[in-house]
């Protein structure tokens, strides 16, 4: 076989495969408008994209979709500091109107009232309802891992960017484990960076592997324009696995906290504080504070540097971000083992210390 035969061929195999991985997909993949914002114009190559304008997944054939928090945020923003609360007797507020593909011979495609179901804004995860649609129109993703991603691997976004309806691109890995800045200004830890093309609209639809699983919620994008720049985030499926659940039971996440501000990297940098998650303030009367950690503060030579918690249960920290996935993984009541660099006028002092968690606000 010629070398031009045998690349022709892989050529065609590869593409078959990404023509699986869309049409796997395709009838999971809806397009979200919050209803805030309804009424503005559709968008076309001669106006601009409406905000909240954005991408979701069906999570399971109870009729669940997956979005993200800032795609709804205007809904949100109107139904107060709690927006799933639950109040008895009362029917969940309509935040979005949701579009998804029919079954064939029912129509192209349909839209549907979505209540709202739960929201994490530090997570930017929202779950909504479709209110109405039909149990043959509710086909859920097949959800991957993180633990078996590599940098370089292909994967795939399906979305509907500046309401283009489920365009599909593809791109690869091009790094794990990012702290990912959320356009609601939260830290999101574990982020996947790939180039695949995100654009405003993408947000809240699956970032897919070369099987057709979701591996990730696309959620931001890295650019000096607003359009694709090749750098894009998406918050890791393992821990859109365990928020959704809790957002579909309680409406929200409970968290284990321990009752502490952590500095972000540039304050920390500005500190010169190198490897760990600095402590810059602390709840009195908090988990921290019973523990004995020390926050930032001011003494009468300047500014003393809080305590760096550099393990957690053994686990290495190595920022705020990895601080904030080792809690994820972690329970309010749990006791936890910390390892900590204290500041001290006869310098730098380790430290071994035991912490309670606290439930998180």
């Amino acid at each position: 076989m010629s070398t031009y035969v045998h690349e022709t061929h892989v050529t065609r195999q590869g593409e078959a495969a990404a023509v699986a991985v869309f049409e796997r997909n395709n009838n999971s993949i809806v397009n979200v408008v919050d209803v805030a914002l309804q009424g503005r114009a559709a968008a076309s190559p001669e106006v601009d994209v409406p905000e909240g304008n954005g991408t979701g997944f069906i999570w399971d054939e109870e009729g669940h979709v997956v979005t993200n928090y800032h795609v709804v945020l205007n809904s949100l923003k109107a139904l107060g500091p709690d927006p799933a609360a639950r109040l008895p007797g009362k029917e969940p507020p309509k935040v979005a109107k949701v579009t998804l593909l029919l079954p064939a011979g029912a129509g192209a495609e349909q839209t549907f009232d979505a209540e709202l179901v739960g929201a994490d804004r530090s997570r930017d995860l929202a779950v909504l309802r479709l209110r109405g649609a039909p149990p043959s129109a509710l086909r859920p993703v097949a959800l991957g891992g993180s633990e078996g991603l590599r940098v370089g691997q292909q994967c795939f976004a399906i979305g509907n960017p500046f309401g283009f309806t489920r365009t599909f691109t593809s791109g690869v890995i091009s790094a794990l484990d990012r702290d990912i800045r959320s356009p609601l200004g939260t830290t999101i830890p574990g982020g996947i960076q790939t180039d695949a093309s995100i654009n405003p609209g993408n947000s809240g639809g699956p970032l897919l592997d070369s099987a057709g699983r979701v591996i990730g919620v696309n959620t931001a994008i890295f650019t000096p324009t607003g359009s694709s720049a090749g750098v894009a985030f998406a918050i890791p499926v393992d821990l859109v696995k365990r928020v959704v659940p809790q957002l579909i039971a309680n409406g929200k996440v409970v968290r284990p906290s321990l009752d502490a501000q952590i500095a972000t990297d540039s304050v920390a940098q500005r500190l010169n504080v190198g490897r760990g998650a600095l402590i810059q303030a602390i709840t009195p009367g908090g988990a921290a504070e019973k523990a004995g950690l020390l926050p930032t503060r001011r003494g009468l030579s300047g500014i003393i540097t809080g305590d760096v918690i550099q393990a957690l249960n053994e686990r290495p920290i190595n920022s705020g971000g990895d601080l904030l996935a080792a809690l994820d993984g972690l329970e309010a009541g749990d006791t936890v083992a910390l390892k900590v660099i204290r500041s001290t006028d006869q310098g730098l002092q380790e430290l071994e210390l035991q912490a309670i968690l606290a439930a998180g606000k």
